[in-house]
């Protein structure tokens, strides 16, 4: 892998530190900026809608500079809303800063992406978000705690200052390493992005991404819960196990990124059975604290592996789209993050206890299953009723176009039995 892609990975860490750190310093922001608790949250929620929104909106500005510019403008955008947010005396302010980090971040990533698929083999894309991804799970093993421990011995301001300074060396980084990309003349147009789109090709693993990050996002966001009230354990033990769902989420990514290109299924399949498998059993004896350590570790590498081969599977679905696709994998994993969340927490507030985010997230991966059969039973049945004719097949094996005759003419034009003309008689 060039040394481009891990600088890339190093821009990412810091932004996967932003996304996740407030989780921590929610109340220390709250106090200080004189808000309620909840209004705090809501800096949380602003930058998961930033990233949604911003996600394809952003990657349409991208298009039309070169990549290296595009991915500069980003990065140092959201270098200084970071700064503005740690001098900022004003909710409000501190709030505008969020969203604009969030598009900042979005837009990174999407260009990120199609860069880092760039610079490695056709065959390697799988491999190079793996190195990406890889930014996001070390931002939950180190970023996240490093941020919380900062914001409780120098106050909340220091963890945004934190994360400029990590920002700087991204910064200069990508500016010596990275290549300068496509002119924008030369660059795919936004119209020819938009059309390599259409169609059930990246539909299929979008919806997919959507519903196993769901299910991510759905337990880790009541991890702490969990672990207290239902396990047992004191609360210095949260940090312990989010560090250890971290740890196996690293793992998970680095070993897929070796099978995703040439062997998805063998991720997708095995491991989605047992993603699936592992929240049931989760739900059943999270009371156990040995079981919960054990799983807790599994299902983090289970869940990273089979989302980070979803998103291959969607850079190879829209391979002549390669910004556009990685701005709606962007969207489509951060649409998985609000709504995992939203529903776990439907579900505590029913009045079905703490285990059942576990159940939540064992039905998203059900559903998402249910979308990628249905997709390759609706494949398979064009493919019959089309006698051959040459369409995509989605799916998330990445096959191709089946050959065929595209038109009547062509098979007027078929070969047929040699007919006998009569000899003349002598």
């Amino acid at each position: 892998m060039p040394l481009a892609l891990y600088l890339l990975g190093l821009a990412v860490f810091a932004q996967g530190t932003s996304e996740f750190m407030l989780s921590g310093l929610v109340p220390e922001i709250a106090a200080d900026l004189g808000v309620s608790v909840p209004a705090a949250g809501a800096l949380t929620s602003a930058f998961a809608v930033g990233m949604i929104v911003g996600a394809p909106l952003t990657a349409v500005l991208g298009l039309r500079w070169p990549r290296r510019r595009a991915l500069l403008f980003f990065l140092v955008t959201f270098l200084l809303v970071h700064v503005l947010g740690a001098v900022t005396g004003s909710f409000e302010v501190l709030l505008a800063a969020r969203v604009i980090g969030a598009l900042a971040n979005a837009g990174f990533l999407a260009v990120a992406l199609a860069t880092a698929t760039s610079m490695v083999d056709t065959g390697a894309k799988g491999r190079a978000t793996s190195v990406l991804l890889g930014g996001v799970t070390l931002a939950c093993v180190a970023g996240v705690p490093a941020g919380a421990l900062l914001g409780q011995l120098w106050g909340w301001r220091s963890a945004f200052w934190a994360v400029a300074l990590v920002s700087v060396p991204a910064v200069v980084a990508v500016a010596r390493s990275v290549p300068a990309g496509p002119e924008s003349a030369g660059a795919p147009s936004v119209r020819g992005e938009l059309r390599a789109l259409r169609g059930p090709r990246p539909a299929v693993p979008l919806a997919v991404g959507a519903l196993v990050n769901g299910a991510t996002f759905c337990t880790f966001t009541y991890l702490a819960p969990l672990v207290t009230d239902v396990a047992g354990l004191g609360p210095a033990w949260v940090p312990a196990v989010l560090a250890l769902f971290g740890i196996g989420s690293f793992a998970g990514v680095t070993v897929a990124g070796r099978l995703a290109d040439t062997r998805p299924l063998q991720v997708l399949l095995p491991g989605g059975t047992a993603l699936l498998a592992g929240w049931a059993v989760l739900a059943f004896t999270a009371g156990s604290p040995v079981a919960l350590l054990v799983l807790v570790l599994v299902q983090g590498a289970l869940s990273f592996a089979v989302g980070s081969t979803v998103i291959a599977r969607v850079l190879y679905a829209a391979a002549d789209a390669p910004t556009l696709g990685g701005a709606c994998a962007t969207a489509a994993f951060n649409v998985g993050a609000a709504l995992g969340p939203w529903l776990g927490g439907a579900a505590i507030g029913a009045g079905f206890g703490y285990r059942s985010p576990l159940w939540v997230s064992a039905l998203l991966v059900a559903a998402a299953f249910v979308v990628a059969l249905a997709a390759a039973g609706t494949a398979h049945a064009v493919r019959r009723g089309d006698r051959g004719e040459g369409r995509p097949v989605a799916g998330l094996s990445g096959s191709r176009p089946v050959s065929g005759p595209t038109s009547p003419a062509d098979t007027d034009r078929r070969p047929g039995p040699r007919r006998q003309v009569p000899r003349p008689p002598r």
